[in-house]
């Protein structure tokens, strides 16, 4: 099977979801072409979701350009895409002289950069802000703008929008060639996929760790990806969430951060170490560091409540610490949205508007379609609803009243939301990204032969065919005792 598009768009990550959610609102077919067989299954889904105000990268980058506006438009976007995002301001706290003047550094490069109101504060001021924070700290710059999301939450709920703005999602479709037309015809690209071909005018590149592949495939700029990978801790959640507390960066990392979630719990984020492509394993080394330079910014944090440990791998291009946003110089109708590393979920609204810029800027022809709705209704949210809607919900539908996660107050009736939505779960990980059955504490040691049975019969599917995350990965073999 062949379509045809006006656009398609590689990766269904946060930064391809962005763009496809910026670019929905135009009169123009457009195709997202995902590897995967969900939304937000490489850098995005291993990330620790701190919007990062704009302060670190070097003023006159592409990153800089980006991040702070970015940050910016999370307010409007989290208003207009129902996603949780809190706005708790930051510290990156300095022990020493030579911090302070590595902060005061910072905070020129965010003055240039646009970042508002940074300040240089004392341990007076760090202890107002954030009680628990270090008593060692003798300075802090102090930003009010950053903040954190569920990263994966806002690539959903972004293409989402986009899908119900008319917008095809292909999963599964890894692109395994592209062919380039020759003339001046209004299909330029063919992309082959198991799932069947695309063919498309213009091809967005926004492919994550396989940018690098998919611009040789198209005979673009030719670049290595660079596998830096991150190793990251969650811990059970707190009575309040803290405020994300940074070390002095380093060249290639912010250095181990600690931070609140939008649903609680502590995280404990990022080591940066070069391995191997595709390496998602956890390494106690790296975990160490991560317990041990928490614990110098939050000395009282209790580091046996960790309830996971996972890693990814930032898409970094080698040779540049720098995004690669615009028109391919090499094959005309080819943008990129490439090495899309840190401070990738800050900036992703604001290259949206950027790759939008660039299309316009290639002579793309963007009409603005009278049917646009920017709105995405939340689904509703058991465990955060006040108890008159959850009374409502229970009336119109005995399945809210089914807990099936108990760690995270899950009902059977929103598991059974979050499949049906477009584009929903298809598999146990699918389910625990858009309502968190599998979250919590006991990290589905209670609630997974449930969402199994329940993913079973909403897809009409057996058991044995159920998948924890991505294709090949079976939960189950042979018959189950008291399944029909």
């Amino acid at each position: 099977m062949t379509e045809t598009f006006d656009i398609a768009i590689v990766g269904a990550g946060i930064t391809g979801c962005a763009i496809a959610r910026q670019l929905a609102r135009f009169d123009l077919s457009i195709c997202v072409v995902e590897a995967a067989n969900d939304i937000a299954l490489g850098a995005s889904k291993a990330n620790g979701g701190l919007v990062h105000a704009g302060y670190d990268p070097a003023p006159g980058t592409v990153k800089a350009q980006v991040n702070a506006r970015g940050c910016k438009l999370y307010g409007t976007w989290a208003q207009e895409l129902g996603f949780l995002f809190s706005r708790t301001g930051s510290m990156v706290l300095g022990f020493n002289d030579q911090d302070r003047a590595h902060l005061e550094q910072l905070r020129c490069n965010g003055l240039t950069n646009g970042v508002p109101e940074l300040s240089i504060i004392g341990p007076d001021r760090i202890h107002e802000l954030e009680p628990r924070a270090s008593a060692e700290a003798t300075c802090a710059l102090w930003c009010p703008s950053t903040g954190f999301v569920d990263p994966f939450e806002v690539a959903i709920a972004a293409l989402e929008n986009a899908v119900a703005n008319g917008i095809t999602f292909m999963r599964s479709a890894p692109v395994e060639a592209i062919e380039i037309a020759g003339g001046d015809g209004p299909v330029r690209f063919t992309l082959a996929t198991p799932a069947g071909d695309v063919r498309c005018s213009y091809l967005i590149n926004a492919a994550g760790n396989g940018a690098a592949d998919i611009s040789h495939m198209a005979g673009a700029e030719e670049f290595q990806m660079v596998w830096r990978q991150g190793n990251i801790v969650v811990l059970d959640k707190e009575p309040r969430a803290l405020m994300p507390l940074y070390p002095v960066p380093t060249p290639v990392s912010k250095g181990v951060i600690v931070t609140g979630t939008v649903h609680g719990n502590t995280v404990i984020t990022a080591t940066a170490a070069v391995r191997e492509p595709g390496d998602t394993q956890t390494y106690a080394g790296d975990v160490n560091a991560l317990l041990t330079g928490a614990c110098k910014l939050v000395p009282d944090l209790d580091t046996r409540r960790v309830v996971r440990a996972f890693a990814g791998g930032r898409p970094v291009i080698k040779g540049t610490n720098d995004f690669f946003i615009g028109q391919s110089a090499v094959v005309p109708g080819l943008f990129q949205a490439a090495g899309i590393q840190s401070p990738d979920v800050a900036s992703a609204p604001a290259i949206a508007e950027r790759m939008e810029q660039v299309l316009r800027e290639a002579g793309v022809a963007l009409r603005e379609r009278a049917d646009w709705d920017p709105i995405r209704r939340a689904p509703d949210d058991f465990d955060r609803a006040p108890l008159t809607r959850k009374g409502e919900l229970i009336e119109s539908d005995p399945a809210w009243g089914q807990i099936v996660c108990r760690c995270e107050t899950v009902p059977e009736a929103e598991i059974v939301a979050a499949i049906r939505r477009h584009p929903g779960a298809i598999s146990v990980e699918g389910v625990k990204r858009r309502c968190r059955s599998g979250m919590g504490r006991c990290q589905s040691g209670f609630c997974q032969s449930r969402v199994v049975a329940i993913l079973a019969r909403e897809l009409g599917c057996d058991p044995s065919e159920v998948l924890l995350e991505d294709t090949g990965s079976w939960l189950v073999e042979g018959p189950l005792k008291g399944v029909r």
